[in-house]
């Protein structure tokens, strides 16, 4: 009956304008200024992490902030602290324009060859996706343990023609 009784919840307004977009501009690797009314406005950074859900970037060296981690005195482990960046919602940031860099807004447009890519409006220059993007985040996992399906089991299984060879 409790559970019944309870509101719905709600979802807060930055959330629910984050899950409208479709497009994003910035991504992992990228290079950007912070810019606005921002207390780190004119700060250049590498993009860490993008948060789509929350509408909000991690980049590198800005928006400092010091976290404490408590120590254990039983295994003589002392306090310490150290720095950790805070992320920075999407609109306070703009990309760098690698000709002039100062921040830019871009266009996207389409080559010759048919590729899409992002285009500076300050100097016309094209801005390349980076290369850490080809790089996956989480590794995919190599280990095959007993518990994983055989290929002949598999092709078995699938296949009503299949014939060990």
């Amino acid at each position: 009956m409790k559970a019944i009784m309870q509101q719905p919840l709600r979802i807060k307004p930055q959330i629910r304008e984050a899950q409208k977009k479709n497009k994003w501009n910035i991504v992992r690797g990228d290079t950007v200024q912070v810019i606005g009314k921002h207390p780190e406005s004119g700060k250049q950074g590498i993009i860490l992490e993008v948060n789509r859900k929350n509408d909000r970037v991690t980049v590198e060296g800005v928006n400092m902030y010091t976290k404490i981690i408590k120590g254990d005195a039983e295994r003589g482990v002392k306090d310490r602290s150290i720095k950790k960046e805070r992320t920075i919602h999407y609109s306070n940031v703009n990309l760098v324009d690698p000709v002039t860099s100062l921040p830019t807004r871009i266009v996207k447009r389409y080559l010759e060859d048919g590729t899409k890519v992002r285009v500076s409006k300050r100097s016309g220059a094209v801005i390349p996706k980076p290369e850490i993007l080809t790089v996956r985040k989480r590794p995919v996992s190599q280990v095959v343990t007993d518990k994983d399906t055989a290929d002949e089991h598999v092709w078995a299984s699938t296949y009503e023609g299949y014939k060990r060879k």
